[in-house]
C-alpha cells in the first residue's frame, strides 16, 4: 500500500468491470467498443505501474531490514539494493502521478515563447540571449523546430526582446513551466571592478491555438507594413515586408519581420494574435483558480521572480519548489533544461493531485 492507493481503488474497480464485459462474446458488436478497449489499455497501464510500485515498496522494505545485518557483504548489496530500489520507486510514483492528474490538452500543442530585456540595461538584453539560445538548444534535443517570428537584437549580440514559436507535439507543455521573471547575477564584461550585477529578463509563454478556436473579425484589426530593422536600428531589408498587426477592441499588437515576404509575415503575426487572445480569454475565465496554485504557470506568473542564475557561484535556484543546482553549463550553455523542468513538473502534477 502507498499514499495514492486510495485514489486508484474506484480505477481499479473500472478495470475490473470493463474486463468482464470486454470479454463477453458480444463485446465487439457494441457501438462503444473502440472507445471501452482504449479505456481499459489505459487504466491496464496504470494499474500495471501501481503493480509494479508495490513490488519496489516491498523491495525496499527488505533492504532496510538487511542493511541492519552485522555481515558487511550482505549489508553492501543491501545498500545497493536500496539505492536501487529508491530510484525505481521515484520512476514509478512519478509515473503513477502523471496517470492520475488531470491532462492539460493544451500541452500538446506548440509554444510561442516571448523573452524581454527587463532591468540592467545592456546586461538585461545580453541575458535574454541567453535564455533564448538555451531554449532553441532544447528545443533541438527535443527534436522541435524553431520559428522566429520577430526580435530587437542588439550590437552586443543580445535582445532587447525576441519571439519565437517552438514547434512540435508537447512543446507547450514543457516550455509553460518558464514563465516568469529571471534573474540573472554575473559580472558584466564592461565592469572593470569585478562587482556583480543583478539584471532580468522576463518570459512568457502560451499555447499555438487552432486557427478556428479564436473568430477575429477584419474590421476589428488594423494591418500595417514597415521595413525590417537589425541591431541599432539599420534596416535589413529594402521592401515594407515587415507587418504590424494591431487588435483594435483589446490593443494587443503583434510585429512579425523574420520573412521577406510581407505576406508569410502577416500570415505568422496572426497565428500569434489567435493565441494571445485566447490566452486573454482564459486569464479572465480563471483567473481566481490560478491565483489558488502552488506553482504558477502562464502568463499569471510574469511579475513573480522564479529563477535566479548566478554566474559566480555556478548555481541555478528555481524559487518555487527550492531546487539548487550547479549543473550550471549544462542547463544555460548547452541547454538540459529538463534537469528543471521535469522536477517542476513533478511538483505541478502532485499540486494537482491534491486540488
Amino acid at each position: 500500500m502507498h499514499e495514492l492507493s486510495q485514489k486508484l481503488e474506484p480505477l481499479i474497480a473500472e478495470f475490473e468491470q470493463l474486463e468482464s464485459e470486454l470479454t463477453q462474446p458480444d463485446a465487439a458488436q457494441r457501438e462503444d467498443y473502440i472507445q471501452r478497449s482504449q479505456r481499459y489499455a489505459q487504466l491496464k497501464e496504470m494499474i500495471d505501474i501501481d503493480k509494479n510500485l508495490s513490488e519496489v515498496i516491498n523491495r525496499i522494505q527488505d533492504a532496510e531490514v538487511m542493511v541492519k545485518e552485522s555481515d558487511p557483504d550482505l549489508r553492501e548489496l543491501a545498500e545497493v539494493e536500496l539505492a536501487e530500489s529508491k530510484e525505481s520507486y521515484q520512476k514509478l510514483h512519478a509515473q503513477l502521478i502523471e496517470h492520475l492528474s488531470p491532462k492539460d490538452p493544451q500541452d500538446e500543442q506548440n509554444a510561442i515563447v516571448e523573452i524581454r530585456a527587463g532591468t540592467g540595461g545592456d546586461e538585461a538584453a545580453l541575458f535574454a540571449g541567453d535564455l533564448t539560445r538555451m531554449y532553441q538548444k532544447y528545443a533541438e534535443q527535443q527534436n522541435w523546430k524553431v520559428d522566429m517570428v520577430d526580435g530587437s537584437p542588439t550590437e552586443l549580440g543580445g535582445f532587447k526582446d525576441v519571439m519565437f514559436i517552438i514547434q512540435g507535439r508537447g512543446a507547450y507543455g514543457k516550455f509553460k513551466f518558464e514563465s516568469g521573471v529571471h534573474r540573472v547575477q554575473r559580472v558584466p564584461k564592461t565592469e572593470s571592478s569585478g562587482r556583480v550585477h543583478t539584471s532580468t529578463a522576463t518570459v512568457a509563454v502560451l499555447p499555438e491555438v487552432e486557427e478556428v478556436e479564436v473568430e477575429i473579425r477584419s474590421e476589428d484589426i488594423r494591418v500595417d507594413v514597415f521595413r525590417s530593422s537589425g541591431p541599432g536600428g539599420q534596416s535589413v531589408n529594402t521592401t515594407d515586408s515587415a507587418v504590424r498587426i494591431t487588435h483594435i477592441p483589446t490593443g494587443i499588437k503583434v510585429s512579425c519581420q523574420d520573412q521577406k515576404s510581407q505576406h508569410k509575415n502577416k500570415a505568422k503575426a496572426m497565428r500569434v494574435l489567435q493565441s494571445r487572445l485566447q490566452q486573454r480569454q482564459q486569464e479572465e475565465q480563471h483567473e481566481e483558480i490560478a491565483a489558488q496554485r502552488k506553482i504558477q504557470i502562464g502568463s499569471a506568473a510574469r511579475s513573480e521572480k522564479i529563477r535566479t542564475y548566478n554566474f559566480p557561484q555556478n548555481r541555478i535556484t528555481d524559487h518555487r519548489i527550492e531546487l539548487t543546482t550547479h549543473r550550471f553549463d549544462q542547463i544555460l550553455k548547452e541547454g538540459e533544461l529538463e534537469l528543471l523542468i521535469d522536477p517542476l513538473a513533478q511538483a505541478y502534477l502532485e499540486d494537482q493531485m491534491e486540488n
